[in-house]
């Protein structure tokens, strides 16, 4: 049986399973032995966990997400009672097989897009521009440098995961794109930005800041002259890399974090992001849980300064985030791991499908620029319905 009928039976079978983007394709997780839903009372117990073992299988590990709100809770930011859809705040699971999937399997499964388009947003562009013009104030104060506004995007739907994964890898192929399906719920991804890849004693992380809408004139090249003449895109993109090199300048050994690639374009469906590259040693004594600490939430999809900027958010936002802003990935039982930034994703439970967005403000920002991108960041999954 070949490998895309043996995923179209696993599928049809009602078994949780987890795809996630490899070097040279998709990684299947699969037959998972343990569930471990995190909160806040268990959350350090399971990144404190070890293993006795010499030699580790490609399974011995645990793969899941840490939702927003159950991360600022491990670094010791409050957040608000909000508006809740009580959707757990972090899942892991323990695979007992994986397999390898080439990167072409998905394409066989594309079905014609439907173009209905009846998402409901929970900040239209009147709220959006006081909001703005809020945070525009506290970054004038001194309260923080960059903030950024998550839009909602919602809607009734039943979705089928595995087919909204292929269509969507089909036309955005993303570095850190992975799926999720359970039978309670379901999430489909093309993250772009990886936060954490931690080998040995090595960690990098990739942060994303700058968008330009793709069009026929805007090719990858002009992308990247608009990005350098552009002082609030590089504004924005120093001041994520400063943060992201501070965080990690935290965990690793003096002298040791440097950028390795700075300010390059990489080329989405429907835009261009500006993207930096920085790496580090980390120093001996440093364990999971201080990594997840000093890196998460990313900075990149929230602000800086970090925990000013996250009080201001919690502050203002009236509902849950859920995954958007978390981090999925996987830790392994050596301590090595990997972990995304979950944007540009749909988390579907109890039939209703969510799609959140944000796009940053600087003092020398626009509302209306900043509105327009996020619908820009949000269509390439809108467009899948």
């Amino acid at each position: 049986m070949n490998t895309l009928k043996k995923l179209q039976n696993l599928n049809n079978s009602g078994k949780s399973y987890i795809i996630y983007k490899s070097k040279n394709g998709f990684d299947l997780y699969t037959n998972f032995s343990k569930k471990i839903i995190l909160n806040n009372n268990n959350i350090i117990r399971f990144l404190k966990k070890k293993s006795k073992k010499d030699k580790l299988k490609n399974t011995d590990l645990y793969i899941g997400f840490f939702g927003y709100e159950l991360l600022n809770n491990l670094i010791g930011v409050k957040v608000p009672k909000q508006r809740t859809n009580k959707f757990p705040k972090g899942i892991f699971y323990k695979p007992e097989k994986k397999t390898h999937l080439p990167k072409d399997f998905l394409y066989n499964l594309s079905k014609p897009f439907n173009k209905k388009n009846d998402f409901k947003i929970n900040i239209n562009r009147k709220i959006y521009s006081k909001i703005f013009e809020k945070f525009k104030r506290k970054i004038k104060s001194g309260e923080t440098y960059q903030i950024k506004i998550c839009t909602k995007y919602k809607k009734v739907s039943k979705i089928e995961p595995l087919d909204f994964f292929c269509r969507l890898s089909k036309v955005n192929l993303a570095p850190e794109a992975f799926m999720i399906k359970d039978k309670n719920y379901s999430i489909v991804s093309c993250s772009p930005e990886n936060l954490i890849t931690k080998k040995g004693s090595l960690i990098t992380t990739k942060p994303i800041a700058g968008t330009v809408k793709k069009t026929k004139k805007m090719n990858k090249l002009r992308a990247l002259n608009y990005f350098k003449k552009n002082i609030k895109e590089n504004k924005e993109h120093n001041m994520i890399v400063d943060m992201e090199r501070n965080d990690l300048s935290r965990i690793c050994k003096k002298g040791s974090v440097k950028l390795v690639k700075t300010k390059v374009v990489e080329e989405y469906k429907d835009l261009f992001h500006y993207v930096s590259l920085i790496k580090g040693k980390l120093n001996s004594k440093v364990a999971s849980i201080d990594i997840i600490k000093a890196m998460m939430p990313g900075g990149s999809v929230i602000g800086c300064p970090k925990i000013n900027t996250l009080n201001l958010l919690n502050k203002q936002e009236k509902e849950n985030r859920n995954i958007y802003t978390g981090s999925f990935g996987f830790i392994k039982f050596n301590g090595d791991m990997r972990f995304n930034i979950i944007i540009r994703s749909i988390l579907n439970y109890r039939n209703i499908s969510e799609i959140s967005v944000a796009s940053g403000v600087v003092v020398d920002s626009s509302a209306k620029h900043e509105f327009e991108e996020n619908y820009i960041k949000a269509k390439a999954l809108i467009d899948l319905y």
